[in-house]
């Protein structure tokens, strides 16, 4: 039985396949979209129940259609994003087929295209784009052991405090999924502890505009590449509740204990970093920095928005900083479960195809065009800006590799031939 043929197969319908899909069909360039679950399923299954979108519905969205029921200033719930997707695919009738696997995705022997290897057969195609995104892998860091008797988790398996066993919760990373996580253990009624390393921590509101708004004003959602040293450092930011500026002393002062970066374990006890006051300033300098960008750029434009002097002045450091835990003691301490929020690895593992990824196993690329001729990456942090992994991001990013796409089959259409001069 002859495999089916197709221009281009996207791997990945969540936000990033989706947006694909849109600028393919609007292009007539045939595709399919393959999903191994169902569309955007990590914002239905792999994130916790009270999860927001992180920036406001106004500006979290693609640009075709908007959050119906939502106010343009709420942050939406996570099962309305997910759905907001369905949706959007509908609008233009997605080729998306859900419940099929990619295995592998290798160069036919016979030209430049592709053999794609899924659960439900084969199909063929002359480019493939790889949007399955940059929430693939969960990485919980070698530290504690899994043979040590204490219950651990990462994140994305983090749905409600009623899910873990009774007593204290050491929840590690404070980025935005750590500090709503930490926030929602408190709120329940847990102990908690977060473990607190490298972070920026910008406002969520000034002067009455969000901090989306300011980001993009200020030029920072455009800029190519992280600056030196923080291509790691996480974000803490936070949509819950209405929106509120995260700040640790705030956490320290509803009852959660901070701890420097988690280091090392020994039979039962956890090391820290002495390094959480440092944190913790520098989150403050990387927040006091968009007040006085903010300001400045009001005051160049000439703009009408309310003073907020409150903003700049910051509470006294929390004694958790000033006297910081080095060590802890599990099982003294209640803690019975660890909660990694550490962030995710890439796993390219299906894309047999040389050159297109590199030696540590991410995409070698070019603002999403791969290195291997035909394959294409999107979804990914940085991909050619640093709003490439945002909604209306990814967006913007899959028209551009919609374009490349055509510019190649317009190659591959030429049929004159190359004159000599004499």
């Amino acid at each position: 039985m002859a495999s089916e043929q197709f221009e281009v197969v996207v791997v990945g319908a969540g936000q990033a396949g989706v947006a694909m899909s849109e600028h393919l069909t609007h292009a007539g360039i045939s595709h399919v979209v393959l999903e191994r679950a169902r569309i955007a399923e990590r914002w239905r299954s792999e994130r916790w129940d009270s999860l927001v979108a992180n920036g406001p519905a106004w500006h979290d969205r693609f640009p075709g259609l908007e959050f119906a029921d939502y106010d343009p200033d709420a942050f939406v719930p996570k099962e309305a994003v997910a759905d907001y997707f369905e949706a959007y695919a509908k609008k233009f009738q997605a080729p998306i087929r859900t419940g099929v696997e990619v295995k592998s995705v290798t160069r036919r022997s016979s030209d430049s295209g592709f053999k794609v290897t899924t659960s439900n057969g084969e199909l063929e195609a002359n480019y493939v784009v790889a949007a399955t995104g940059a929430f693939q892998v969960p990485a919980i860091p070698p530290v504690v052991p899994e043979s040590a008797s204490i219950h651990q988790l990462h994140s994305s398996d983090y749905h409600n405090p009623e899910q873990l066993p009774a007593g204290a919760v050491l929840v590690v990373g404070a980025g935005s999924s750590g500090v709503q996580i930490a926030a929602d253990l408190r709120n329940s009624g847990r102990e908690v502890f977060l473990s607190v390393g490298e972070h920026d921590r910008p406002p969520r509101r000034y002067r009455g505009r969000d901090n989306v708004w300011w980001l993009g004003v200020l030029g920072k959602w455009d800029i190519a590449t992280p600056p030196a040293g923080a291509e790691h450092v996480t974000i803490a930011v936070s949509g819950f509740d209405g929106g509120r500026t995260v700040d640790f002393r705030d956490l320290a002062n509803s009852g959660i204990t901070l701890l420097g970066l988690t280091s090392a374990y020994d039979n039962g006890v956890l090391q820290f970093a002495d390094d959480l006051e440092r944190n913790i300033t520098r989150g403050d300098t990387n927040y006091l920095s968009v007040l006085n960008e903010a300001d400045e750029f009001i005051a160049q434009n000439n703009l009408d928005l309310p003073l907020e002097p409150e903003a700049h002045v910051l509470g006294p450091m929390p004694d958790s900083a000033l006297n910081p835990i080095r060590e802890l003691d599990l099982e003294k301490a209640g803690i019975t479960t660890i909660l990694w929020a550490t962030g995710y690895l890439t796993d390219y593992s299906w894309l047999q195809v040389p050159g297109a990824v590199n030696d540590a196993g991410k995409p070698a690329h070019q603002r999403g065009v791969s290195s291997a001729h035909g394959i294409y990456f999107l979804g990914q942090p940085w991909l050619s800006r640093r709003g490439s992994a945002f909604i209306w991001g990814v967006w913007h990013d899959a028209k551009f590799l919609a374009d490349q796409i055509q510019i190649q089959r317009s190659y591959k259409e030429y049929s004159g031939s190359a004159r000599i001069v004499q």
